[in-house]
């Protein structure tokens, strides 16, 4: 018997939800994914998931649950579903986009964009000058003070795309190889 989930999810019931009263990983990660692809409550709180999508194959619990068994990453702890390393801006849920990786590199890749305003990501402005930080490590790490928001931005994607880069060789052996070329390779732009 198939159960709609979420108003998009397909649950045939050929795959676990939970063992012995336990809500399965595999199950938490397909309903949250849903929820932030379908959820209108959801879209008030993190409007960055409107006009997100997920695939046909990615609708299908059981496809799903088949999925995370095969993927690097996925039995550990802290690693998360990640939908737009692989192609940044990716917008789809798809079985070709989404990768596990650690939080530490989740938390990493995240630009806040409706919190900082108006200007470039990593810099925020004091008086008459314009300081650039960025979080590596679980602590803010403050990179200096400047007197355009240009300049200020410049030290903090300088600095952001070498830690990116450390977090890949930390975690080479522990993520899919697509995600550690796209953290070798990814850009941090003024517009992100």
């Amino acid at each position: 018997m198939k159960t709609l989930v979420r108003g998009a999810g397909i649950n045939d019931r050929s795959c676990p939800t939970s063992i012995d009263g336990i809500i399965l990983r595999e199950y938490t990660l397909w309903t949250n994914m849903l929820d932030r692809v379908y959820s209108t409550k959801y879209h008030k709180v993190c409007p960055t998931y409107i006009g997100c999508s997920v695939s046909d194959n990615f609708k299908s619990y059981s496809y799903f649950f088949k999925w995370c068994q095969v993927q690097l990453g996925f039995g550990s702890n802290n690693y998360q579903l990640d939908k737009d390393l692989l192609c940044k801006g990716n917008k789809e849920y798809t079985e070709y986009s989404c990768v596990f990786i650690p939080r530490e590199i989740n938390l990493m890749l995240r630009t806040n964009k409706v919190s900082r305003g108006g200007l470039p990501i990593g810099v925020t402005k004091k008086r008459s000058k314009f300081s650039a930080n960025c979080r590596a490590n679980g602590a803010r790490v403050v990179l200096g003070s400047f007197d355009t928001p240009e300049l200020a931005f410049n030290a903090y994607k300088t600095f952001k795309e070498a830690h990116i880069k450390e977090l890949a060789e930390k975690y080479k052996e522990n993520i899919d190889p697509r995600a550690y070329f796209a953290l070798l390779n990814y850009e941090v732009h003024i517009d992100d």
